[in-house]
């Protein structure tokens, strides 16, 4: 299914996602309405790690993708995320926060810094925890594909 950043106008998760109301989240608004590294990677690159995450209770879908270079380190990350807008400011920070990290480094991202740098309210603290989720399981594949690699220059040097 088509997921894409800018479904973000249905409601999700019980609200808009932005701000209570009288409230603003500059960080929040900005990466709603100007999202980055919005699209996707070749998912069939063995350097190409795909993770996608969702939750039930509120029907936010997450998928992030990152690309990493021979020396390890991530040079490109994309996101489509079918969600409120804190769903995905997450998912538009988490992105730029894990470009240019080694994988190792990437995995220390958490989402208590997603949600204090976009100042998240309590109700949308779930959202920090997907974009979270999403870079663990996109880390994953791309160390499982790294692995099957590795088994089968293996097996043919048998």
């Amino acid at each position: 299914f088509p997921l894409s950043a800018q479904f973000s106008a249905l409601p999700h998760c019980g609200s808009s996602g932005l701000a209570p109301a009288g409230q603003r989240y500059d960080r929040v608004v900005d990466h709603y309405e100007n999202p980055r590294n919005v699209g996707t990677l070749d998912k069939n690159s063995k350097k190409v790690g795909t993770g996608l995450v969702g939750a039930p209770a509120c029907g936010d879908v997450m998928k992030l993708q990152i690309e990493v270079d021979d020396n390890g380190k991530i040079v490109d990350a994309r996101f489509k995320t079918f969600g409120c807008g804190s769903a995905i400011a997450s998912s538009s920070l988490a992105t730029e926060w894990v470009k240019g990290k080694s994988v190792d480094e990437a995995l220390t991202i958490k989402n208590t810094d997603i949600a204090k740098e976009l100042s998240l309210p309590p109700v949308k603290l779930h959202c920090s925890m997907l974009a979270e989720d999403a870079i663990k399981a996109a880390l994953a594949d791309y160390r499982l594909k790294q692995h099957d690699d590795q088994q089968e220059a293996a097996s043919a040097s048998n």
